[in-house]
């Protein structure tokens, strides 16, 4: 994993998204999922274009059994964005670089996005 992208678990979800002036997209993966090693060089080159701006986090649902339950992830790869904490957006399953790019541009930009339905 490169330095530009943090991985976070159960203990330090919270210090690292809800303490972060910057947008937080979540990688919810785990190692046996072929789709997350698939979009894994995405998410480097997507951490080296928007690092500045947005911080790219990775949680590992394999040995954090608290986040996912949390946040209802039920399918991996899920991508939730996060701005102030909450979730402003999320992208589930394999989807190209142009997708994601178009929501961290929505979340950068403040545009209204529709707030998925977190079960908690």
């Amino acid at each position: 994993m490169s330095q530009q992208i943090i991985d976070i678990g159960d203990d330090s979800f919270d210090g690292i998204v809800a303490a972060s002036e910057k947008p937080v997209l979540v990688d919810f993966w785990a190692p046996w999922c072929g789709p997350c090693k698939a979009i894994a060089p995405m998410l480097e080159e997507l951490a080296g274009k928007y690092g500045d701006q947005i911080v790219i986090a990775k949680c590992n649902i394999d040995d954090n059994q608290d986040l996912p339950s949390r946040f209802g992830v039920r399918s991996v790869p899920c991508l939730m964005f996060f701005k102030e904490g909450e979730v402003v957006d999320s992208i589930v399953g394999i989807v190209g670089q142009d997708a994601v790019e178009n929501t961290i541009g929505k979340v950068l930009s403040g545009e209204k996005l529709i707030t998925p339905l977190i079960v908690r």
